[in-house]
């Protein structure tokens, strides 16, 4: 850790759920604490996100650990919280294509082996497990049921944290334009913002989603990027019984608080185009296909309608692994740039906070630095 002393004011950069959950973590510490962001909070990746509350599948050990860490930081904020609509602990569902790629009972069996809370359905024995599911659309090999996975809202969650953030003193900037790190003499001084504004700090978090690679190349900073364009499209309303995240071969379905589905999968992000000026293009085929894909997976195939979606893009570090912690030769600066915002939303939240507040490095982070893509390193 670079930082010496206990740090008096901090600045975070992004509104999503990285930036606000340290925010608040660092307000509980009593830091002075600025966060900004280029539009109105959640306006990134943290608003378009099928936000499953997920370790299911293979990853590193130390990304499991992370994650499950995560998990538990959700479980205790669903205690507090019973009623909530925005976040439910009522399982997640996935099944591969009937192919030679089809990897069920391999996953049943690691996830098993590590103690992930696991269940293997034969399509007949899915309506009793978990409700909504059309049993004809699971391949023959059968599905796996983990029990202990869920799904969050991040917009809501981010304004319940943020308004917890302003009753501790915390200042929001939004609508600011793109903000520049300050640096001199090998350390993060503060933060300008577009209209020229300068906010001193003693320590500076760059939560700014896809942008984070390229905003710390512009200093010399490296960190791979493997940034995709997203789509999610959400639902109007509908009586259904569904109540799990389904990850399936052809479509990713979780409810929203609202009572209709937020939808994504991996074919339609491929559909999606960008124009000369940046702005994505959507066809109008990619939205139906993702509706119809979505009704044949659930119970009583309902006719679903389109409320909104959105589209841009969804962080993925070049290597998969989450990004975290303070670049290697600058001294408080810091970043957070990953995939699986939601899982890891509430503790990378935590644990960045208190390494910018006490200078420890933490464990769970230590897989997980910048410095991984030094060019001394690569």
């Amino acid at each position: 850790m670079n930082a010496s002393t206990k740090p008096l004011k901090v600045v975070v950069i992004g509104g999503g759920i990285f930036g606000v959950s340290t925010s608040v973590h660092l307000a509980r510490f009593g830091i002075r604490t600025v966060l900004i962001n280029d539009g109105p909070l959640a306006n990134g990746a943290s608003g378009r996100s099928l936000a499953w509350l997920n370790s299911a599948r293979k990853r590193s050990d130390a990304y499991h650990r992370l994650r499950l860490a995560g998990i538990d930081r959700y479980r205790t904020l669903a205690a507090r919280n019973p009623d909530a609509p925005w976040l439910r602990f009522d399982g997640g569902l996935t099944w591969d294509a009937d192919d030679a790629g089809n990897e069920i009972a391999e996953i049943f069996d690691y996830e098993r082996d590590l103690g992930y809370h696991a269940q293997w359905l034969a399509p007949a024995r899915i309506a009793a497990a978990t409700p909504g599911v059309d049993a004809s659309a699971v391949t023959r090999q059968g599905a796996i049921f983990n029990p202990g996975e869920g799904w969050v809202d991040l917009p809501s969650l981010i304004g319940t944290l943020a308004e917890e953030f302003r009753t501790l003193g915390g200042e929001i900037v939004t609508d600011a334009g793109r903000a520049t790190v300050d640096i001199d003499g090998g350390r993060a001084r503060g933060v300008i913002t577009a209209d020229g504004m300068r906010r001193d700090a003693d320590a500076v978090l760059l939560a700014a989603g896809g942008d984070v690679p390229a905003i710390v190349g512009e200093v010399g900073q490296h960190i791979g990027d493997a940034t995709p364009v997203a789509l999610l499209v959400r639902t109007k309303p509908v009586r259904h019984p569904l109540k799990a995240v389904l990850n399936t071969p052809r479509i990713a379905i979780r409810p929203t608080p609202s009572g209709g589905f937020a939808l994504d999968s991996a074919w339609s992000e491929e559909e999606v185009s960008v124009r000369p000026d940046g702005s994505y293009e959507v066809r109008q085929s990619t939205l139906e296909g993702l509706l119809r894909e979505a009704s044949r997976v659930l119970e009583g195939n309902p006719a679903l309608e389109i409320e909104d979606y959105g589209v841009g893009p969804k962080p993925i570090p070049g290597d998969g692994e989450p990004v975290f912690g303070e670049l290697p030769s600058i001294s408080g600066y810091f970043v957070a740039f990953s995939h699986s915002g939601a899982t890891l939303g509430l503790i990378a939240g935590e644990l960045l906070a208190d390494e910018i507040v006490t200078g420890r490095r933490h464990p769970l982070l230590a897989d997980f630095r910048p410095a991984r893509f030094s060019a001394s390193r690569r």
